[in-house]
């Protein structure tokens, strides 16, 4: 049993029903439940569909990971659970759960923003986040660039976001394209392991000299795909060498915005984290480039890069080892919830969100 306070982690923003355990920034546990194999017949991620696999899996799930860890309920000292964003019904089934556990419990309980649980998730790998540092989340709908100091207790400063589709989301829609399964971004890398990188000249968006140096935008380059798909009429579509291409595209638009704003700000660490922080040609070309600019990178590994409760845990240990104020039992979700701070918490009407426990 850890010697710290223990924190169990619950996300179910999406199609994964993920649990976590984490005490005093060790990860001691983590089970994730996926219902993407239910929503692939449909190319996309069906809400009513996930929220009802929410349901069935929440304690299948967080019994998994107290197995994993050897602990009992009665051991958690405090529960931590996405808030938003994410879809609506699949945050309630979560949040429900969790308000359960924590008032069953008598422990506080802590409302997290998901894409800070992605950032969180590095810390599990690699230990404490410097001060600053530069935060590249590339995900199935959000591709955002940060410059992050303390996680808990300062705001998160936007360099830059998606104008459009996010990464993944190009992925997923591109592979439809190229008659490749979902989820996308999986299978754009696999299929890309065959092809040349320089087959086609996919277009860089947004890296000209007079555009935002840190905004992102992916839906020209899933058109340029599409039209490059369509040209070949019936002859057979060399998907490889297209795979390989638009990885290549938006791996180089990706890393060649994260280093700069690295240069720009001073930062000698650059964070990858999200679902798309898994692609094989991100991770490469990160790695190479970070290399030549004397840049420290780091990537959580691969489970911790999807969805998943450990990340969530992460972010709840962090709040309570700060001594940030929990969250009331009324805690409510927010879907589209905009990333500024780790915890989320009901606020006023027009208010804007603000740090549990800030002063």
């Amino acid at each position: 049993m850890a010697a710290g306070r223990i924190v169990l982690g619950i996300e179910s923003s999406c199609d994964e029903t993920g649990a976590g355990i984490v005490s005093e920034g060790r990860l001691l546990a983590h089970a994730v439940a996926s219902s993407m194999d239910e929503h692939a017949r449909f190319g996309g991620v069906v809400p009513e569909i996930a929220a009802r696999a929410h349901l069935h899996a929440l304690n299948p799930v967080v019994r998994e990971a107290l197995d994993q860890a050897g602990l009992r309920l009665a051991d958690i000292d405090a529960v931590a659970v996405t808030t938003g964003p994410g879809l609506s019904g699949a945050l309630q089934v979560g949040l429900a759960g969790a308000k359960t556990l924590a008032y069953a419990l008598g422990v506080p309980l802590y409302g997290v923003h998901h894409l800070a649980g992605h950032v969180a998730a590095d810390t599990l790998e690699h230990g404490p986040l410097p001060d600053p540092c530069v935060v590249l989340i590339v995900s199935g709908g959000h591709t955002s660039l940060l410059l992050v100091r303390d996680l808990v207790r300062d705001p998160i400063l936007h360099l830059g976001d998606t104008v459009d589709d996010a990464a993944g989301e190009c992925f997923d829609k591109v592979a439809r394209v190229f008659g490749l399964p979902y989820p996308g971004g999986p299978a754009i890398d696999r299929a890309a392991r065959g092809g040349d990188p320089a087959a086609v000249a996919f277009p860089r968006p947004l890296t000209g000299p007079r555009d935002d140096p840190y905004a992102f935008s992916f839906s020209g380059l899933k058109t340029a795909a599409a039209r490059w798909a369509e040209r070949h009429g019936d002859t057979p579509l060399p998907v490889a060498d297209g795979a390989a291409s638009l990885q290549e595209a938006v791996a180089d638009v990706l890393t060649r915005k994260a280093l700069a704003a690295c240069a720009a700000y001073g930062v000698s660490t650059l964070v990858v984290v999200g679902g798309v922080a898994a692609n094989s040609r991100v991770r490469a070309l990160a790695e190479e480039r970070c290399a030549a600019a004397g840049i420290t990178l780091r990537v959580p590994r691969m489970g911790l890069c999807t969805d998943n409760g450990a990340m969530i845990a992460a972010v709840g240990d962090l709040l309570v080892r700060s001594g940030a104020e929990p969250a009331p039992l009324e805690v409510s979700i927010d879907p589209s919830a905009p990333l500024e701070y780790a915890a989320l918490r009901p606020v006023a009407a027009g208010s804007p969100p603000a740090l549990a426990g800030a002063a």
